[in-house]
């Protein structure tokens, strides 16, 4: 039986680093040529000098902002993709992303063969087909094991749990939280669903909902990906942090800056993604985390991160999504009266919960909510307080979430 996706996955600490050198200096050669706007954004390099991660250091981070603002001036993707490919996708923001088609594009069939899914499941994939690339990401996850996929999107719980049970599922891809919702819809109206796998990302998998899941037979998994970058890191059955890619170079960097931290050290994770269609260098994720010392258990001898511990801004997923604090000051400026709001994200019966606190005089509670769902893209509980009531402490956004 094989044990692992690939030989890239047990390669020595000196091979990894002399194979991902000098792939990394092709990826530079190929994007100064073809990919206009992240030459103009790296300024002038010798690729051929990038051989490593201490020269790939002194290259300048790539944020999100950066790209929004190639974008604007040059769409869909500001220059910054140097091939073919056959999909644009929409996040927030709005960011525009490529995805293509060939052979495991994203890089996830490495996590769904971690995960133990092939070519014997049928995976019912519920995240997005829509405008975002998570639904195809995890598609062509399933093709690389050999998976069929039935491809259920998002809602629709009552028809989600009856195909679950009536076909037969065996694996579940989506948010952590609606795969209970699935079953506890199918436990109702007394339906048996043999799920057995779940792979999951776009939200924090919390140790009693996973505990939950393994106290029904299902053993559940994450991985860390993002629309931009695709796979960057993910767990295997040894739930011993999150394995780096093969895919994809990353570092840990003190937040605001570009200057690496020391291994065990919180910062920053910083991606430089190997893709040539899509050549993101030092992309700034947002997301904080730090490396782990020694090798997974599992036999995989990439470096491994300890997974999500927070933003290094205030940005925050709920739900699923990511909420700005640009976006908290646009629901600020779409109310005269309103002069303050504070999202909040808690969790009650394992799923997310998002109360919007607002500040002002004569505020109405149903258009602020209807202001909150077209801006944050979210619903939530809205409680209109008096002014001088929310903290004066800066913060737009407060994760009360416990990840312990």
């Amino acid at each position: 039986m094989t044990t692992h996706f690939d030989a890239l996955e047990t390669r020595s600490a000196d091979e990894r680093a002399a194979q991902q050198g000098s792939a990394l200096s092709a990826l530079l050669r190929h994007a100064m040529e073809y990919a206009p706007g992240l030459a103009a954004h790296l300024g002038e390099i010798d690729p051929d000098a990038v051989t490593d991660r201490a020269t790939l250091a002194k290259l300048p981070v790539l944020r999100k902002s950066d790209l929004g603002a190639a974008q604007g001036e040059h769409p869909p993707f500001g220059g910054f993709d140097a091939g073919r490919t056959h999909h644009v996708f929409q996040s927030p923001g709005p960011i525009y992303e490529p995805g293509g088609t060939g052979a495991d594009w994203y890089r996830m069939g490495r996590f769904l063969f971690a995960a133990g899914l092939g070519a014997d499941d049928l995976v019912q994939n519920c995240f997005s087909y829509h405008m975002t690339p998570a639904g195809m990401m995890f598609e062509s996850g399933a093709a690389a094991v050999g998976a069929r996929v039935f491809p259920a999107g998002t809602g629709q719980t009552e028809m989600q749990a009856q195909a679950a049970a009536h076909l037969g599922v065996t694996a579940y891809a989506g948010t952590p939280d609606y795969l209970k919702v699935i079953l506890d819809t199918a436990d109702a109206a007394g339906l048996k669903t043999q799920i057995t796998k779940a792979v999951v990302g776009g939200g924090a998998l919390f140790p009693s909902l996973r505990q939950e899941y393994a106290d029904r037979g299902i053993a559940c998994l994450q991985c860390y990906a993002t629309a931009d970058l695709g796979n960057v890191a993910y767990e295997s059955p040894a739930m011993e942090g999150m394995i780096v890619d093969e895919g994809v170079i990353v570092e840990i960097v003190r937040p605001g800056t570009g200057d690496p931290v020391s291994d065990g050290e919180v910062g920053e994770v910083v991606v430089t993604t190997l893709n040539r269609d899509y050549p993101l260098v030092r992309f700034a994720t947002g997301d904080l985390s730090a490396v782990m010392e020694g090798a997974s258990p599992c036999g995989r001898t990439n470096m491994r991160i300890k997974g999500w511990m927070g933003r290094a801004d205030q940005t925050t997923k709920i739900k699923g999504m990511f909420v700005r604090p640009e976006q908290v000051a646009a629901l600020v400026a779409k109310h005269d009266g309103l002069t303050k709001a504070r999202v909040i994200a808690t969790r009650a019966e394992e799923r997310d919960v998002m109360t919007v606190q607002v500040e002002g005089e004569g505020l109405d509670a149903a258009a602020v909510g209807a202001s909150v769902r077209d801006t944050l893209k979210l619903a939530g509980e809205i409680e209109i307080v008096a002014p001088g009531t929310l903290p004066n402490d800066g913060k737009v956004i407060d994760d009360q979430r416990s990840y312990d």
